[in-house]
This record gives structure tokens, C-alpha cells and sequence, in this order.
């Protein structure tokens, strides 16, 4: 990146990028030799382009064959360090230090534990270094004659002795989802777990100790004491809520905003302004770095011994930094304290390079920090948006707008270049886009940054100032509940594939260039085909099962060529998070779907616990269901009673509910009332066009129910069976499977859920019968079509990368 080559440095820095992007698509490690020695040629081929006179390609492949091979040895000796299959389940004994604030839950809370050593059986075992356990409330474990004990106060930088058990990371992997084992990944934590407790267990392995507070992980102590303090007690519930805000901007504990709140952030646009990002960062930069410079002119010794403008720019990233630390050092927080000591080291050094390059320099720079940023949102969507406000920047000083009325139409116009660049690529990202995003960030912006932030910051040293900020935030908040009211305030696309969606990031940096608008409306023909993308539907007289990864739950979102119906919701996992919120509503968002009708086969929470999140998302939805009188749900939607004889027809495709049967009045209460499994809605599918597929999905019938299936004659053939109870002991009867014969029987489950689903001996059945047995804890997601009944997708196979846990 000499003077005398300057494309060198672009093509090398290119390279790069590109060997990390490269690398992040295996989906299997290599071994670390054959890593190290494609790092030994890449050092070679580096060394020989950089005295060649014309490197070209040579420095491309040299740069992205050394970040391909960096990338691949951090990656194996992190994955070097992971949980032993043989300790998950298992009762160990650690120690360690809480490396975190704690996370208070409504079932107790969650605590990242940093293991100084670990005990299996009184023998020293090696766990990861790093751990996330719950502790809850109720001992789970401990035994039904325990009684239920809250966690104790815990704080950072304790030393503790616990009980816990352990498993490898494992989330839920569906179309469009959230990657939750790349996340963990990301943070350095390789297990999660509970924290085991209870009389018998006590007397077992040994209470809970706390060994005593040590000097560690300060900021975490600092941080923690600062967010109780804010979040103490004593305002009413608008005032609690608006206090969890500015927790947030002070701490970076976004846990703290309540899901309603980021529901509204997020329909207007604003929800980057609630959380520590790239702009507070930078902001806080800006206002540390004029500060400085201010009080650094007030003194000639210091001028003299350096200039204003030198320790201005050094101390406003050095305070970025701090802040930043305080925060959390979150990722988007790391990104922006990378970017911002690269552009200012380039300044320092008297360098003056074009914005292509420092831009691609921050770039490498951040992924050389964290490979893995490249595959976050925040990363494409602060990256984008820097490019775009380089590029159309208004150039000279003298040609910037100056005056009050100057900068607020400078503002505008930055606004509407980013809003406009970043929209396409914001639809890409998550299938949604505020249309009032344009307004609520002009006035949330400067509101936020300038009012409430630093009144929140200041309030650390004050605590008056908390307040203030808590009243700020709830003005904004009513400002926000506006706007979100407009019709047509958030708009939702189905997800284009990448090529479209590449398409349409180019046609809105094109609209947002400084160029003639001729030039400027060839952007527009490239967003037609992410926005008019709709994703493939069967063809008429056939269907399709989507299997969803909900965790130990249920839900199967069925489709034909013009209509959906989704069999069950899915869990409740605690009290602000539901398979619905976290997974349904944004799969259906994600493939455009608008549901028909809304199937709950019982009333139990694992099947229902999302229901409330999909409704509210799906107004036109009708609900069918065995669901009691007395059930929450009742009071959301009408919910027409399941009952077997029912069937409709939906594109050639016929649907017949089988159980439970008619006469008996499922949904009545009473003490003699059968378990709500018994009154399990079965539903029978079968396509109408050759080869004539169909599927049974069975709910959690057991086996007195699937024997008075059997016995009554019920159509029961099918190709794709969803295993009943999710493979519980007490279902799947030799009979019904006898009846059913399908060849592929899918399982709903949890990985290691405390159940044992599926029951070792239900597999066997399945197996030795010779039907594929297909469970969403080694499949993810699993999609079947009644036109190629043979094979199902995986998604976890489908999408596998080296991150993603394997199950042994």
C-alpha cells in the first residue's frame, strides 16, 4: 500500500475481505496442518507481490488465501476448546467467576460464568472456559419435593462453587432465522446449561457457595451497580419502562427494554437508536473528541507540546473506546471503535487516502478483529451506509450548508441518502421497512443523541439526571405510538433470494449517488425483482409441510397453491419470548405467507404458547381447536371446536380432522375431564394430484386414542407421519404405526429436552419398520413436498457451517 503502487493496497485489502467471506462458508473445518500450510503459501505469495511491480491477481489470491487461513486457525483452536459430548447431561462441579451482569428473568435469571476449574465425580474434568447457565427459580432437577427457592443476588466479578449441568449450544435452525449458535460463538461462550440445586442434590455435590468477590471484570461490577441503581423500584409502570430504556443507553443491556417497546422501535424505524450502535459510538467520539480539543487549546504548554487537533482526534477514540467498554463491548461496539482508530491512525499518520480505501482498510481491519461480524446485519447495514454518505458527501468545507437552517437541511439530506440506500438492503435483511422510518429518525435522532443520551450518561454521576432522561424517552415513546398508528407504517416483503436482493441494494445506492437523475433511474428497474419476488408455491392438487425447529414444541406450517394453515404454535419459552414472537411470525413474515387458518391441536403450552404472538400478526386467520373454555386464547379469537368428520378442500387438496370424536365435548372442564392430549385434533392431509401423497399430523394423542383410531376404521395411511407426543413412551403403539405406514416420520423435540424425546424405544419401533425417523434437533427445520414425498430438506443440513453444532 505503498505511494508509488496505490491499487495495490485496494487489490490487496479486496483479498482480503474476500478470504474471509470465503472461508465463513465452509461447512466443516479443515485440520488445522492443512490451515497452517495454506498460511505458509499465502506469506510467500504476499511477500513476492509486494516487490512484484505489477501484483494484480497475484495480491488478491496471496490477501485472501492469508485471511482464509487465519480465519480457519482461530476457528479450530476455538472449536478445539468445546464440550465434551460425554459431560452434557452430566452433574459437574465448577467454580468460576460470574463474567457478566446477571440477567434477571421471570423464572429466575442468567448468568455467563467464566470456569476456573470443574469436578466430575470429585475428578477433574476441562469444560470451556467460558458458560451460560440459568438459574431457576424452581430447581428444576432437585425433585418434585423441593420446594421452589429464588436465585441469590449475584453480582460480577464473584467467585462461586455450583452444581450445573451442561450442554453444547444448540438453537433452532429455520429459513431466514436467527443463527443463535453463531451468536454464541461470536461471544466466546461454548456451553450453556442450568445451575442444579434442591435438598437432595444439596447433600449430593454440595450447596451453592459463594466463594467471595474478587478485583475481575471491574467494568462488569460498575456496569451492573449502575443499572440496578436505575432500574430500582418506585416509578409506575410507563416510568419502569422508559428507566429500562435508558439502562440500555447507558449499560448496553438491552434485556432491559420490554419486548412491547422494541416492537414499537422497530415499526418506526428507530430501534438502532435504543441500543448501544455505531452511531452512539461515533457520536460520543465526536462530542468527546470537540470537548478535548476545546479544553486542550485552553492550555499553550499542551498546544505546544502537541496540537489541539491531534489530541482532539486521539482522545475522542480513546473515550469511544472507554464508553464503548462500559457498555458492554458489544459487537456494533467493537465494529465502531475499529473503524473509528483505523481512520484516525491514517490521519495521524499524515495520510490522505482516497474513501475507497480507508473504507476498505476499516473493513479488513474489523474483520481481522471478528471474521465473523461479516455474517451480522449491522455489519452490512453501518458498512453501506458509511460508503454511501463517503460517496455523496458534499466534498470542500466551503460547499457544506452552515447556519442552523443549513445544518438542519444538511441532516435531511443525509437522512434521506442512508434511508434511501439502506431500504432495500433492510428488506433483504429482515423482510420488513418502516415507511415512517424517514420521520421518526429526524426527530428521534438529534432527540436521542442529544437529549436523552447524554442525560443518561450523566446521570451516572448524578442520579437526578435518570429521571430526566426516563421523562425524555417517554415523550419520544408517545411521539413513536403516533406514528406507528399511521396506516401503512411498517411494510413487509417476502424474502428475496440473495441475487435479487443484491440487485436491489445496487438500484438504491445508485438512487442515492450524487449523479445526473438520468443516470440515477437506471437504479429503479434493479429493485423490481426483490420487490415483486414471491417464493414458489406447490402447484395445484399438491402440498407442503414445513417442519418447524421450535425446540421442544410443535408447529408445522402446511401450504397449498394458494392458501396456509399452520398446525400448532409452538412453546412459550419464558415470559417475554415465544416460538410465535422468535420464530413463527418471522418465517411467515420471511415467505410472505398470510394465514387461512390457525390449527390448535390442544390446549399445553409447548403447542400453544406462540399462538397469541402468530394472531396478532395474522388478523385474517381463523382458528380451529381443541382448546378449553377457560383458555387465555379464548378471548383473542373466536376458536371454532375440532371435531373428526370436518373436512374442506383447499386447491385440490383435501384436509380431514379424524379425532377427537364427535359426541364428546372436549373442551368441557371438569375433575374427571381426560388429559388435554386426549382431545389432540388429528388432521389428515392428502394432495390430489399424482403421486397422491399425504401426511397425519397427530398431535399428542397417546395411545388410547390412537387405539380407538385404529379400532374405528379411520383412514390412517399416510407418507409422512408426525410422530405423536413428539415420540413420547405413552404413544406411536405398534397398531397406529402398523396402520399409518409412512415412510417418514418427523419429530418435534428439543435437543436433551428433560422428556427424552423421542423415547429410546419408540425409535426402535420406527426403525425397525424401516421408516426414516426424522427429528428437528439433527434436521432443523425439515421441509417435505407431497410431489417429491422421497426425501425431505434439512436445514441444518441444507445450511450447515462449521459453528453449527453436530448432535453425536
Amino acid at each position: 500500500m505503498s505511494a508509488q503502487h496505490p491499487h495495490r493496497g485496494n487489490t490487496f485489502l479486496l483479498g482480503a475481505v474476500l478470504g474471509v467471506a470465503l472461508q465463513l462458508q465452509q461447512a466443516q473445518l479443515w485440520p488445522w496442518p492443512a490451515y497452517a500450510g495454506t498460511l505458509a503459501l499465502a506469506l510467500l505469495g504476499a511477500g513476492l507481490a509486494w516487490k512484484a511491480p505489477r501484483p494484480g491477481a497475484f495480491a488478491w489470491l496471496a490477501a485472501a488465501l492469508l485471511t482464509w487461513s487465519v480465519c480457519g486457525l482461530r476457528a479450530a483452536a476455538f472449536l478445539a476448546g468445546a464440550l465434551a459430548p460425554q459431560l452434557e447431561g452430566r452433574d459437574l462441579r465448577v467454580t468460576g467467576v460470574v463474567a457478566a451482569m446477571p440477567q434477571p428473568r421471570e423464572t429466575g435469571l442468567r448468568l455467563r460464568l467464566e470456569v476456573e476449574s470443574a469436578l466430575l465425580d470429585g475428578a477433574p474434568v476441562r469444560v470451556p472456559g467460558l458458560i451460560d447457565l440459568s438459574w431457576y427459580a424452581g430447581a428444576p432437577g432437585g425433585g418434585a419435593q423441593d420446594e421452589a427457592r429464588p436465585p441469590p443476588a449475584l453480582q460480577a466479578g464473584e467467585r462461586w462453587r455450583l452444581t450445573v449441568r451442561l450442554k453444547a449450544p444448540h438453537g433452532g435452525r429455520n429459513p431466514h432465522g436467527f443463527d443463535y449458535e453463531l451468536w454464541l460463538w461470536e461471544q466466546g461462550v461454548q456451553a450453556t446449561g442450568y445451575v442444579r440445586t434442591g435438598a437432595r442434590l444439596d447433600a449430593l455435590h454440595g450447596p451453592p457457595e459463594r466463594l467471595g468477590a474478587t478485583w475481575r471484570h471491574p467494568v462488569e461490577q460498575l456496569r451492573q451497580r449502575v443499572r440496578d441503581a436505575g432500574l430500582a423500584p418506585g416509578a409506575d409502570a410507563a416510568g419502569q419502562r422508559a428507566m429500562g430504556v435508558v439502562a440500555a443507553l447507558v449499560t448496553g443491556d438491552q434485556r432491559a427494554i420490554e419486548r412491547e417497546d422494541w416492537d414499537l422501535f422497530r415499526a418506526t424505524g428507530v430501534a438502532h437508536l435504543m441500543s448501544i450502535s455505531g452511531l452512539h459510538i461515533t457520536l460520543f467520539a465526536w462530542l468527546a473528541a470537540a470537548l478535548v480539543q476545546r479544553a486542550w487549546r485552553r492550555s499553550r504548554r499542551l498546544c505546544l507540546a502537541l496540537p489541539a487537533p491531534t489530541a482532539a482526534l486521539a482522545g475522542g477514540v480513546l473515550l469511544a473506546g472507554a464508553y464503548a467498554l462500559f457498555s458492554g463491548w458489544g459487537v456494533p461496539a467493537q465494529r465502531t471503535v475499529c473503524m473509528l482508530a483505523t481512520v484516525a491512525l491514517l490521519r495521524l499518520s499524515g495520510r490522505r487516502w482516497p474513501w475507497p480505501q480507508v473504507w476498505l482498510l476499516a473493513c479488513a481491519v474489523v474483520l481481522a478483529a471478528d471474521p465473523w461480524a461479516l455474517l451480522q446485519p449491522g455489519f452490512w447495514l453501518s458498512f453501506v451506509a458509511v460508503a454511501v454518505l463517503f460517496a455523496t458527501d458534499m466534498g470542500a468545507a466551503g460547499a457544506r450548508p452552515t447556519g442552523a437552517a443549513g445544518r438542519f437541511l444538511g441532516l435531511l439530506r443525509e437522512q434521506w441518502v442512508v434511508t434511501l440506500a439502506l431500504t432495500p438492503l433492510t428488506l433483504l435483511l429482515f423482510g420488513q421497512v418502516s415507511i415512517v422510518g424517514l420521520l421518526a429518525n429526524l426527530l428521534a435522532i438529534p432527540w436521542t443523541t442529544l437529549v436523552v443520551t447524554p442525560l443518561a450518561l450523566l446521570g451516572v454521576l448524578w442520579a437526578p439526571l435518570w429521571q430526566a432522561a426516563a421523562w425524555c424517552v417517554q415523550w419520544l415513546t408517545v411521539l413513536l405510538q403516533w406514528l406507528a398508528a399511521w396506516p401503512w407504517a411498517q411494510v413487509s416483503l417476502p424474502m428475496a433470494p440473495q441475487w435479487a436482493g443484491a440487485l436491489a441494494v445496487a438500484g438504491g445506492v445508485l438512487l442515492a449517488l450524487r449523479l445526473p437523475w438520468g443516470v440515477r433511474a437506471l437504479g429503479l428497474p434493479l429493485l423490481l425483482p426483490a420487490l415483486w419476488w414471491q417464493p414458489p408455491r406447490p402447484a395445484p392438487g399438491q402440498f407442503e409441510l414445513l417442519a418447524a425447529d421450535v425446540g421442544q414444541g410443535q408447529a408445522v406450517l402446511v401450504r397449498t397453491a394458494r392458501h396456509a394453515l399452520l398446525y400448532d404454535a409452538g412453546p412459550r419459552y419464558h415470559q417475554d419470548s415465544d416460538a410465535g414472537e422468535r420464530v413463527l411470525a418471522p418465517l411467515l413474515r420471511a415467505l410472505g405467507e398470510r394465514l387461512d387458518l390457525l390449527v390448535l391441536s390442544h390446549g399445553d403450552t409447548d403447542h400453544t404458547g406462540g399462538a397469541a404472538a402468530v394472531l396478532a400478526r395474522q388478523p385474517q386467520a381463523r382458528v380451529l381447536g381443541s382448546i378449553g373454555a377457560g383458555h387465555p386464547l379464548q378471548s383473542l379469537r373466536p376458536i371454532e371446536p375440532c371435531l373428526a368428520g370436518r373436512r374442506w378442500e383447499w386447491d385440490g387438496v383435501r384436509f380431514e380432522v379424524l379425532h377427537p370424536p364427535r359426541g364428546v365435548d372436549a373442551t368441557a372442564p371438569g375433575p374427571r375431564a381426560p388429559r388435554p392430549n386426549a382431545h389432540s385434533c388429528v388432521l389428515r392431509i392428502s394432495a390430489g394430484a399424482p403421486p397422491g401423497a399425504s401426511a397425519l399430523l397427530a398431535g399428542d394423542v397417546e395411545r388410547a386414542q390412537e387405539q380407538s383410531l385404529v379400532a374405528g376404521g379411520a383412514l390412517l395411511a399416510a407418507d409422512v407421519l408426525l410422530v405423536p407426543h413428539h415420540g413420547s413412551k405413552t404413544s406411536s403403539s405398534e397398531d397406529f404405526v402398523d396402520a399409518v405406514r409412512p415412510r417418514l416420520a418427523l419429530v418435534q423435540a428439543g435437543y436433551r429436552n428433560r422428556f427424552g424425546h423421542p423415547a429410546h424405544e419408540v425409535a426402535a419401533r420406527y426403525q425397525e419398520r424401516g421408516i426414516a425417523l426424522v427429528q428437528t434437533t439433527r434436521c432443523g427445520a425439515a421441509r417435505w413436498s407431497s410431489a417429491a414425498p422421497q426425501e425431505p430438506r434439512c436445514e441444518r443440513e441444507a445450511a450447515r457451517r462449521y459453528w453449527h453444532h453436530a448432535v453425536p
